[in-house]
């Protein structure tokens, strides 16, 4: 290991004294390192701390991104937080510009900040050959991150740490707080999916988050030396745990029993460097008290909300925060969970992913382009489209950005091990100064990585910005530590020239920061309420009352008006779409669905349904055309092989297109349109048996539509010659049917039998 050089203490004066080479040194080594000079504290002058705001922006920013949510629909919960990250980033940064405005000394630099710029320059470059939106994403992102990095290096100082400490606690315990309402009395201020899940609408982005801040909470406990502030630490730690707890986040809690391996040694070896050597007896008693009591009193509190009770009840998940952590804990070592849940939908995605990385180790698919890229790259008959993210970082990055993702990754790697080694190699002093808050980052990283191999943080701007905030704080601390080496800190030469243009630049990045803001605002608001009203639509089952005519006339509006500001929005634009073709508007269903995949080309799903679309506005021609266009990707997808079916049987070959259905109905491969399709063509033929066959399986798979169904049913079994079981069938389709629509459920039943259903139907 490199030998250090400390730095005398900072001057009272406002310019620091020149670095002279430490003479008791070595001859060769003075020589050598007299021309490098370290970067200790003395390097830092006075003014470049005085009065600079930056660390308690980065550490509001760290407290408002986790803490605040959406009251609404109308923009996604990430969307905020990517503002709130973003607008303190540069806001950060113009403070600091300001601050260094006459600056005419050095500032750091250091090689950690040379991996996100490699990855923004391979973005910037990939616009010109992939996707050009999701690659401008990427690079806005990792420029933001890069100056995070940065600004962390050179303001944050040890006595400035605790702040920005406070500030990743306070955000945790804040979004413990939402998401501990949400589990206990269903508070539903932030629309949620996965229950409870704070202001990041999915609970595994917050427990994910809550994890790796863990570290920092403990390393506030370890300085608190008051009863007061020990007991608040304890207290709010424990909450936080039983938070995490009652998401039952998997990959969570294996970054927790990680952090319980790590910790308690950390703690034990700079145990003499930490205030809470210095409690008394009655202060660690508090402590542990505190969060004993704390974890489990409120992890035995039962939940309140009607989704987890039904979830309880479905899969066992447990009613209170500790049975959700240790159910999911378990569900770990069950075969059905890598066979038939989660990760076995997870391991089709990292298989076609890994396809990518052999296929194109160098070149990647462009930085963000995994979700157009994904579907070619799937085994035949493996169609999954519904996800944008691997759900597994570190394949997504080599997918994505080929070499210079090895470059990232092994670079990062190989600075974390280094920051590790020389965190354990610190003794005296430095381990005094330094030893426990880089032990406390590393733990923090650690934890991050984990849960990166099971989701997508990198992503996520809350814990993006705490992933970059952690390379600063090594940073920061690698300069002050002086050391030398590739992984060491730098001089920057600097002018106050340099401040001034900085100031300048980061004003006009603020400018297009708010232009953007302003066009995603808009954009999502116009989005989701087109989809909400296409949703309240649907859900009148009148599709064509007058009433309706002028909200349609507003959807389309709003949603055309969207697809202007954002052709690349696939998440809920195709929803709009959905809800279109059920009402039989084929032509604005189409068009939709076209914008959809003229930015993703290769989603089979949507392709389908662009060719139904064109079988129903009598095109057959354009919809065949697309049929190829799939049966290129995934000629064994359900959606595929049921389109074909759709044509075959629209062509009058309907004796090929029931072959098609005996042959993937017997293999359980099937979607809504083969079932539907197949029943129809089946009491054609009359093959009552598959018809039946044809119908049960969808009323299992879509039992919203089982009224209709049961219709079906009925007439199938009628045409069988039982009229037993028809009746059956019958009753049951009128009695489930909505008192205003029981009329058209009639219509479907024989004439002849409505007197025999008269009770049930309220028919007069």
């Amino acid at each position: 290991m490199a030998k250090t050089k400390r730095n005398a203490p900072p001057q009272s004066s406002t310019r620091a004294p020149a670095h002279r080479p430490d003479t008791s040194a070595a001859p060769a080594q003075a020589s050598a390192e007299a021309s490098i000079p370290p970067l200790g504290a003395a390097n830092l002058p006075g003014e470049a701390l005085q009065g600079d705001w930056t660390v308690v922006i980065l550490a509001l920013m760290m407290f408002l991104a986790p803490a605040l949510g959406v009251p609404n629909e109308e923009m996604l919960q990430d969307t905020l937080k990517s503002i709130v990250v973003s607008f303190s980033a540069l806001v950060a940064a113009l403070f600091f510009f300001w601050n260094q405005r006459n600056r005419d000394q050095a500032l750091r630099w250091h090689a950690v900040i040379c991996l996100p710029l490699l990855l923004m320059a391979y973005a910037l470059g990939s616009m010109v050959w992939s996707h050009t939106f999701l690659a401008g994403v990427e690079a806005i992102r990792w420029f933001i991150f890069a100056v995070i990095v940065w600004l962390g290096l050179n303001t944050l100082n040890r006595e400035r740490l605790p702040t920005l400490a406070w500030g990743i606690h306070a955000g945790a315990f804040f979004a413990a707080l939402w998401a501990a309402l949400q589990f206990w009395v269903d508070f539903k201020l932030f629309p949620q999916g996965p229950n409870p899940a704070s202001t990041f609408v999915n609970r595994n982005f917050f427990a994910e988050f809550v994890v790796c801040t863990l570290p920092f909470s403990v390393y506030l406990l370890t300085r608190a030396r008051n009863s007061a502030t020990v007991a608040l630490l304890a207290f709010s730690i424990g909450f936080n745990l039983v938070a995490m707890f009652m998401t039952g986040t998997r990959s969570a809690l294996l970054a927790f029993v990680a952090l319980l391996c790590v910790m308690p040694v950390v703690l034990w070896r700079y145990r003499e460097h930490l205030a809470m050597s210095g409690w008394d007896g009655g202060r660690r008693l508090l402590a542990v008290g505190v969060l004993v009591a704390t974890v489990l009193g409120l992890g035995l509190v039962g939940t309140g909300n009607p989704k987890l009770i039904e979830e309880n009840r479905v899969e066992g998940r447990g009613l209170n925060a500790l049975e959700r952590g240790f159910a999911r804990a378990k569900s770990m070592t069950q075969v059905e969970e890598y066979t038939e849940r989660s990760f076995s939908v997870r391991w089709v995605m990292w298989q076609a992913t890994g396809r990518v990385i052999a296929q194109r180790p160098l070149s990647g698919v462009g930085a963000g382009a995994w979700e157009v890229e994904i579907p070619r790259y799937q085994t035949e008959g493996s169609q999954l489209e519904t996800d944008y993210y691997v759900h597994n970082e570190i394949l997504q990055l080599l997918a994505e950005y080929g070499l210079t993702g090895w470059l990232f990754l092994l670079g990062l790697l190989g600075y974390l091990a280094r920051a590790a080694w020389r965190t354990l190699c610190l003794k005296g002093e430095d381990a005094q100064a330094e030893g426990m808050l880089r032990a406390t980052t590393l733990a923090g990283l650690m934890a991050f990585l984990i849960v990166s191999n099971a989701g997508f943080p990198w992503r996520m701007a809350t814990t993006g910005a705490l992933f970059a905030v952690c390379l600063g704080i090594l940073a920061a601390s690698d300069a002050r530590l002086a050391q030398r080496g590739w992984t060491a800190a730098a001089r920057l030469h600097w002018k106050p020239v340099f401040s001034k243009t900085g100031a300048v630049a980061t004003l006009g990045c603020l400018v297009l920061a708010t232009y953007i803001t302003r066009q995603a605002v808009t954009c999502e608001r116009l989005i989701i309420n087109a989809t909400k009203i296409a949703l309240s639509v649907s859900q009148s089952g009148d599709y064509n009352h007058p009433k309706w005519i002028k909200p349609r006339e507003d959807m389309l509006r709003m949603i055309r008006e969207g697809i202007e500001i954002n052709p690349h929005y696939r998440k809920i634009t195709p929803m709009v779409a959905d809800e279109l073709a059920k009402w039989g508007d084929w032509t604005n269903a189409v068009w939709i669905w076209e914008s959809v995949l003229a930015s993703r080309p290769y989603v089979v799903a949507i392709m389908s349904n662009v060719a139904r679309g064109y079988v129903q506005m009598g095109q057959p021609e354009q919809a065949r055309i697309m049929l190829e266009r799939a049966k290129l990707l995934q000629p064994k997808a359900p959606s595929v092989r049921s389109l074909e079916v759709i044509l075959l049987s629209r062509s009058g070959h309907e004796t090929q297109a029931l072959a098609i259905v005996r042959e993937d109905i017997t293999a359980g491969k099937y979607d809504y349109d083969m079932v539907n399709t197949g029943y129809v063509l089946a009491m054609r033929e009359q093959d009552w048996d598959l018809a039946i066959l044809s119908m049960e399986l969808r009323n299992k798979g879509w039992p919203d539509t089982k009224p209709d169904g049961d219709a079906k049913l009925g007439n199938a079994w009628l045409g069988k010659g039982d009229m037993a079981r028809a009746m059956e069938h019958f009753r049951a389709a009128v009695a489930a049917t909505p008192t205003g629509q029981k009329q058209t459920t009639l219509n479907m039943i024989p004439p002849g039998l409505w007197s025999q259903l008269q009770p049930q139907a309220g028919h007069q």
